[in-house]
């Protein structure tokens, strides 16, 4: 009876010695003790509560493929998620910076340009006003009076969208702004109503208004209009920089080449060819790194596109138009003063000479910057058209400087080709237009490229799930065979 027993104890402890099987983690062998008795994983002694101790029960739990399948599922899960939350994450702030750039930084850009050039078109305005003498021309005035509203428009949007918030250089401009726009326009009205009267002191007071725009306003303008454009170029470096996205492909790329190699791995110990969960999360993260990078590619070209057909161009042209603007009214304001070669005819030649055309000047720079934009046949215009003002101008410091002052005035003030007026108003309506044309360019392309980032976190989010999917699919099947 007892050798019948020792019998059939022994297959029964072979068999599940090929099985591998444990109980309560351990080892069932038929070492010293008999068939039944534990033992640990070296059979020398026995262990804490469970039979073994903790490290070598670890090792033991790892030894066989059932432990290790269950592990290599939880590490490439998490592995599938953690990468699908860092390309997330990475498509998340290129969609942002682009967005910041279409709705906020370049909004704000062109509120600082507007108020810029409006102030300087006031300024103008103002002058050329006075110069007509008792009752204005009711299309100058209205053009004044068009200019300061919109500029005040654009200083309140501009502190509406966070502007005046704090201390820094943008805000200490706008409350410059602020507070010193309205004792410009008090100066102009009072300047205003004595050229009405045919008193001799608006010219005094249309000299402080001026004096108190190119010297105040204007560079508080120019500050806040440099800064915005700096802040919107620095979004736009960033809505196209490469290194972000470089980091998330490399990761994404280890991420396949794990997936691959733990099939290969499963291939070898499971004697199966392919395992159609991991090759599913593998194709799903090759799938994510192309759509990645080709909606990167896309968006890049688009938002380098509206850089260089669009704010650069519009950019280099703003400063072209302020400076005529400038140009002009000096031009004006020295047929008010009525004294010939002044300090305004002085800063007329030298935004003259600013202006160009010529090496390092703002019309060449603009003309070149334009190139290649829906602006370039009209900043070529510009180019001519600026050139036949200057030539005008000089015909009207001829008729001044002969005796001629009202004929002079006549040809600042009508609008005709023959005279100084015509010119000028072609090429401010040139000008214009050719600043629309790339603006608008700017909007496709910002717009384009911001949309071509947005359907990306949720691929990488989906893709990312696809993946995890795939990996608990394909193992778990593996870990079935082992119940």
């Amino acid at each position: 009876m007892e050798n019948e027993s020792l019998r059939t104890a022994v297959p029964a402890w072979g068999a599940v010695g090929i099985l591998g099987t444990r109980v309560a983690g351990d080892v069932i062998s038929a070492g010293p003790g008999g068939p039944g008795a534990r033992h640990n994983g070296a059979g020398l002694r026995r262990g804490g509560p469970g039979g073994l101790p903790t490290p070598a029960r670890s090792r033991l739990l790892l030894s066989t493929t059932p432990a290790r399948l269950r592990l290599l599922l939880i590490v490439l899960v998490l592995l599938s998620l953690a990468w699908g939350a860092f390309a997330g994450f990475t498509a998340s702030q290129y969609s942002s910076a682009a967005t910041g750039v279409v709705n906020v930084r370049e909004p704000l850009s062109l509120d600082a340009e507007q108020i810029y050039a409006r102030l300087s078109d006031a300024d103008d305005a103002a002058t050329t006003a006075f110069l007509a003498g008792g009752l204005e021309p009711p299309a100058v005035r209205q053009r004044y009076l068009a200019d300061i509203s919109a500029a005040g428009t654009g200083i309140e949007q501009a502190a509406a969208q966070g502007g005046d918030a704090g201390t820094g250089t943008v805000a200490t401009d706008l409350r410059t702004l602020a507070v010193q726009l309205p004792v410009y326009t008090g100066e102009v009205e009072t300047a205003r109503a004595d050229n009405r009267l045919g008193l001799p002191l608006g010219a005094a007071y249309l000299r402080e208004a001026s004096a108190l725009m190119r010297g105040t306003l204007l560079p508080a303008a120019q500050g806040m209009y440099l800064a915005e454009n700096a802040s919107l170029a620095a979004l736009s470096s960033h809505a196209t920089s490469v290194p972000l996205l470089g980091a998330a492909i490399a990761v994404g790329a280890g991420l396949v080449c794990i997936l691959l190699a733990a099939s290969l791995w499963l291939a070898r110990r499971t004697n199966r060819v392919l395992n159609m969960g991991l090759i599913a999360a593998a194709l799903a993260g090759v799938i994510s790194l192309g759509w990645l990078a080709a909606g990167y590619s896309a968006a890049h070209g688009d938002l380098r596109t509206a850089q260089a057909q669009g704010s650069a161009p519009v950019q280099a042209l703003a400063r072209v138009d302020i400076a005529l603007l400038q140009a002009h009214a000096d031009e004006s304001l020295t047929l008010i003063d009525n004294t010939g070669d002044d300090a305004y005819q002085q800063d007329y030649l030298l935004q003259e000479k600013t202006l160009g055309p010529g090496a390092g000047t703002l019309l060449t720079a603009a003309q070149r910057a334009a190139r290649g934009s829906p602006a370039a046949v009209a900043a070529t215009e510009v180019v001519s058209d600026a050139q036949d003002w200057f030539e005008s101008h000089i015909a009207v410091r001829a008729l001044d400087n002969g005796g001629n002052h009202p004929a002079a005035v006549r040809a600042v003030l009508t609008a005709d080709a023959s005279a100084s007026g015509g010119p000028f108003g072609l090429l401010t309506t040139d000008l214009a237009a050719a600043m629309a044309e790339d603006q608008a360019a700017f909007d496709l392309h910002a717009r384009a490229g911001a949309g071509a980032f947005a359907p990306l976190e949720g691929e990488a989010i989906v893709t990312a799930l696809v993946m995890a999917a795939g990996c608990a699919w394909g193992l778990s099947r593996r870990l079935a065979e082992y119940q």
